[in-house]
C-alpha cells in the first residue's frame, strides 16, 4: 500500500497542473490571431488611405465625369468600358505607353548600376570619403523633386548654365530635342533616386560573412567574380526590394518630367503616362479618362511586380 502511495504521489507530481494545462493550450489558441490584432491599426490607416482612393478612381473610370458633372451641369452617367475602349483606341496612349516603359527601364537599370558600384566602393575606401560620401548622397536624396529638377534645368540651361559652358554647349538646349530632354530627366531621376539603392546595398554587403568573402578571394576569384557569383546572390532579397521600389518609382515619374520639360515637351514630345493622365484629367477636364489611365498604371505595376516575384520564386530566392 506504501509503493502505490509513493507510485502516485510521484506521477502527481510529475504531471502538470491542471490549470496551467489549460491556460498553456488557450494561450496557443489566441497565438494566430495576436500579430492581426498588432497589425489591426496599420491596416485600417492604410484601407482609408490606399484601399477607399483606388476604389474611387475606378469607379470614376467607369462613369462619364468631366467638368460638367463636377459643376452639377448635367448628371454623371455609367459609361461602362467606354473610356478604356476610347483609351486604348488613342495612337497617343500607345506613344507615351512605349515611351514611359522605355524611360523607366533605363531609369531602373542606371539607378541598379549607379547605386551597387557605389556601395561596393563604399566598402573600399576608408571612414572620411566614406561619410562625405554618404553625406553627398544622402543630401541628393532628401531634395525635394521640385527642387531638384529647378537646379538641374538651371545647371543646364543654354544661357546661363554652367554644365554647358564647361562643355562648351552655350547655346545647346537640352529640352528642345525629345531624346536630350529625356536624357536630361533620367539625369535627374537617378541622381535623386540611387541613394536608397547605394544605401540599402551598402548595409546588406555589411552583413555578408567576412569568411565567404575571404574564401572566394583566396579561391583566385576576381572582384567582379565574387560580386556575381558570392556577393549578388547572397543579397538577392534586397535586390528585389530595390529593384520593386525603382520600377515603381520610376515608372510613375511625373515632377521631373513636369517641370524640366514644361508640361510633357514641345508638342508633347516627352510625355509620360503620369504627366498624360494629368494633362487629360485637369487640363482637358476629362476625369473620367484620366481616371482610366491611372488604374492602367495601376494595373501594370501590380503585373510587373507579381511576374517579377514569381520568376525569383521559380529561381529558388528566398524572400
Amino acid at each position: 500500500m506504501t509503493t502505490a502511495l509513493v507510485t502516485r504521489t510521484a506521477k502527481e507530481a510529475q504531471a502538470p497542473p491542471r490549470r496551467t494545462a489549460r491556460r498553456r493550450r488557450g494561450g496557443s489558441a489566441r497565438t494566430p490571431w495576436t500579430p492581426w490584432l498588432y497589425l489591426l491599426p496599420a491596416l485600417v490607416v492604410l484601407g482609408g488611405l490606399l484601399v477607399y482612393p483606388v476604389y474611387q478612381l475606378g469607379l470614376i473610370s467607369f462613369l462619364e465625369y468631366t467638368q460638367a458633372q463636377v459643376s452639377g451641369g448635367q448628371p454623371t452617367t455609367f459609361q461602362g468600358l467606354g473610356n478604356y475602349q476610347a483609351l486604348f483606341g488613342d495612337p497617343q496612349f500607345w506613344q507615351v505607353l512605349l515611351a514611359t516603359v522605355l524611360f523607366a527601364a533605363a531609369c531602373v537599370v542606371t539607378t541598379l548600376a549607379v547605386g551597387c558600384a557605389l556601395a561596393v566602393l563604399l566598402t573600399r575606401i576608408r571612414a572620411l570619403p566614406r561619410l562625405a560620401l554618404l553625406l553627398a548622397a544622402l543630401g541628393a536624396w532628401a531634395t525635394p523633386a521640385i527642387t531638384g529638377s529647378t537646379v538641374w534645368v538651371f545647371l543646364f540651361d543654354p544661357d546661363y548654365g554652367p554644365v554647358n559652358r564647361v562643355l562648351g554647349l552655350d547655346d545647346f538646349s537640352w529640352t528642345y530635342g525629345r531624346y536630350s530632354a529625356f536624357a536630361l530627366v533620367l539625369m535627374e531621376v537617378v541622381w535623386c533616386s540611387f541613394p536608397f539603392v547605394m544605401v540599402t546595398v551598402y548595409a546588406g554587403i555589411k552583413a555578408v560573412p567576412a569568411e565567404v568573402l575571404e574564401a572566394a578571394a583566396l579561391d583566385g576569384a576576381s572582384q567582379w567574380r565574387i560580386w556575381r557569383s558570392v556577393t549578388a546572390p547572397m543579397l538577392r532579397p534586397i535586390l528585389v526590394v530595390v529593384t520593386i521600389q525603382s520600377i515603381i518609382w520610376d515608372f510613375k515619374v511625373f515632377t521631373q518630367i513636369y517641370v524640366m520639360t514644361g508640361g510633357g515637351g514641345i508638342a508633347g514630345q516627352n510625355l509620360v503616362l503620369n504627366v498624360y493622365a494629368y494633362q487629360k484629367a485637369f487640363a482637358s477636364s476629362q476625369y473620367s479618362l484620366g481616371s482610366a489611365i491611372g488604374v492602367v498604371m495601376l494595373l501594370i505595376l501590380l503585373a510587373v511586380t507579381l511576374v517579377y516575384l514569381r520568376l525569383l520564386r521559380r529561381q529558388g530566392g528566398d524572400l
